[in-house]
């Protein structure tokens, strides 16, 4: 059993749209590779299809939904079963390093929401396992993206530096309540024991790279000197020399690895 979400309308103010496919449902969680040990956070549960789905194959869900009008909903479609604790939470404000154990995350996400959410539970990324996401296809595919194409940017790169993403399966608009206009993605983040590259200052690494994209069509020579960074220009050559870079390359072409040298050489002259 699942909410009729038919005298629930979605509310556009919170980017809903309701999966109503149970075959996608069942392909989320065989992607998520959700067996009977694990504790399980789902973001958004909306009509239940998901969750309920969850609460077969794993050993506990918490169900993290915003609209009060779906509470009551839930907790009568879900009353079955015992292991699924639903809190009625605004998902970019939860705490999600004060849960007890560790969880892997499964969502079908809002996608105005998409972004903030992975940062989000990045930050708590000790105590996450794994997540399974379903997004935009647009931002899964700036997420997987590697060094030299249109879609590789400062949103690759800050969820590379933590976590191994791949798109898993795309989804038509057809099995959600609205339809959305656009395809979406299922994409699972692989946590990394540690940070993908060492850099001796994580946020002044970030710095850099923020400033090697503010302006993709120019060099990384003229995009670097007009970044407020407060590095003179023959700081930037000497380290473009050092590392080995040539400055007229543009910051699309720089791996993850580049970067992180890259910042390590300006910090050393700052």
């Amino acid at each position: 059993m699942m909410l009729n979400s038919a005298h629930i309308r979605p509310k556009k103010s919170l980017g809903q749209h309701f999966l109503t496919d149970k075959n996608i449902a069942n392909k989320i969680i065989e992607a998520a590779g959700i067996t009977e040990g694990d504790i399980v956070v789902e973001i958004g549960p909306g009509n239940g299809i998901l969750t309920a789905l969850l609460a077969e194959k794993a050993k506990k869900v918490i169900a993290i939904e915003i609209d009060e009008r779906l509470i009551e909903n839930l907790k009568s479609s879900l009353a079955r079963f015992s292991n699924v604790e639903i809190i009625q939470k605004d998902a970019l404000k939860f705490t999600y390093q004060d849960l007890p154990y560790r969880f892997k995350v499964v969502a079908n996400l809002p996608y105005y929401i998409t972004t903030p959410i992975i940062f989000r539970l990045l930050e708590a990324k000790g105590m996450v396992i794994s997540m399974t996401l379903m997004m935009q296809r647009e931002v899964a595919e700036r997420i997987v993206a590697g060094p030299g194409g249109k879609d590789y940017g400062v949103l690759s790169i800050a969820v590379q530096f933590y976590a191994e993403p791949k798109i898993d399966f795309i989804v038509p608009p057809t099995v959600f309540n609205p339809r959305p206009k656009v395809s979406s993605a299922v994409v699972s983040f692989n946590i990394l024991k540690k940070v993908r590259v060492k850099t001796r200052d994580e946020e002044f690494f970030f710095k850099v790279v923020r400033a090697g994209f503010a302006q993709r069509r120019k060099t990384l020579r003229n995009t670097m000197k007009a970044a407020n960074l407060g590095i003179s220009a023959d700081v930037l050559e000497e380290a473009f020399k050092r590392c080995e870079i040539e400055p007229t390359r543009r910051g699309e072409t720089l791996s993850i690895s580049e970067f992180a040298k890259l910042a390590d050489q300006l910090l050393a002259r700052v």
